[in-house]
């Protein structure tokens, strides 16, 4: 594998930094599989490798950046406690960790954060604090605690720890499958995209970055089609870690992902369940409808994969077995006939 020093997003996140991360979350986040998805090659003609972050710990690759950006606190912020926002995944991870190194942590999420979600929050040690009906109210609530308690706040996706922490599968990816020439990637707050987009184009600067989100409350896709981070309505999805808002004081993932994305898919939720459901069917894996995103977008777009070599990031599995069963047997007719 060839790196490239120059980093296109700027200088607060640089390719070096991600190898840092890798070395530092080394024991806590797994190095996870590869697999070549063989119906889904065959029916696009292409050749396609599900990353299986679905395996993590936590169920999800959000314990990447959690874990660099805790490891990266200095004694005194681990004493005092961090505390975060999220619609689950990246609450979980930092609970985890958390309990992990002996730190307490403090969740904020939303009236509409699945209960199963929160519920695995508690499990795992997070103390939850549920206040809002959106992010940005959760948002503001965890600011509140954080300037009361002392607590060093730790954003789910505009930090340079949680990005750098978030792009190690992107080399982890290009070095188990170095001719991959297309990288598809769930697409929210940015900070997963934003990771991968500085590793990806680093050492290739010619692989294309496709993100994908739902086609309501997309607030990165809505931002970077109008040029400024733009107000979006947060409304319940099958894929629940894809929609809600950006805070405007973003520093870091809008530029990122609106100077290195290259395209971006938003799926209807019919395209979702259909690609949970397919995952079940052809590949026998649960996913919840984040993580079984970016399948859905090469069954609802083959165009974007034929003749390609093409890495799919599965990025969680943290939904209810009955729910998911329900959304499998709803949504089975959707991958019944070749795409096209």
């Amino acid at each position: 594998m060839t790196s490239n020093d120059h980093n296109p997003a700027g200088p607060d996140i640089q390719l070096a930094d991600i190898f840092a991360a890798a070395r530092r979350i080394e024991g806590i986040a797994h190095k996870t599989r590869l697999r070549f998805a063989c119906d889904l090659s065959q029916r696009l003609s292409a050749s396609v490798w599900l990353k299986m972050e679905n395996t993590q710990d936590t169920g999800a690759f959000k314990i990447r950046g959690a874990a660099n950006k805790i490891l990266s606190l200095g004694e005194e912020e681990r004493r005092r406690g961090v505390i975060t926002v999220s619609s689950g995944n990246h609450g979980r991870a930092t609970a985890y960790v958390a309990r992990r190194l002996g730190v307490r942590a403090v969740v904020c999420m939303t009236d509409i954060a699945p209960a199963h979600k929160v519920e695995g929050v508690r499990a795992i040690g997070g103390e939850v604090v549920i206040h809002g009906s959106d992010q940005d109210e959760a948002d503001l609530k965890a600011q509140e605690l954080a300037e009361r308690d002392g607590l060093t706040f730790i954003s789910a996706f505009d930090d340079p720890h949680v990005i750098a922490g978030q792009g190690t599968l992107a080399v982890e990816m290009l070095t188990a499958e170095p001719g991959l020439d297309t990288l598809v990637v769930p697409l929210s707050g940015g900070g997963l995209m934003s990771g991968v987009a500085v590793a990806a184009k680093a050492i290739n600067p010619a692989i294309r970055l496709i993100g994908v989100s739902t086609d309501h409350g997309a607030a990165m896709a809505e931002s970077i089609r109008a040029g400024r981070i733009v107000g979006v309505d947060e409304k319940p999805s099958l894929a629940d870690a894809l929609p809600g808002p950006i805070p405007p004081d973003n520093r870091h993932t809008f530029a990122i992902c609106r100077s290195l994305v290259d395209d971006i898919v938003q799926l209807s939720e019919e395209d979702i369940g259909g690609a949970m459901a397919y995952m079940q069917h052809y590949e026998r894996v649960m996913l919840e409808g984040a993580g079984a995103a970016g399948v859905g977008a090469l069954l609802a777009r083959p165009d974007i994969a034929t003749g390609a070599n093409i890495g799919v990031v599965c990025s969680g599995a943290n939904i209810d077995p009955a729910r998911f069963a329900d959304i499998a047997e709803r949504y089975k007719e959707a991958f019944a006939a070749p795409p096209g």
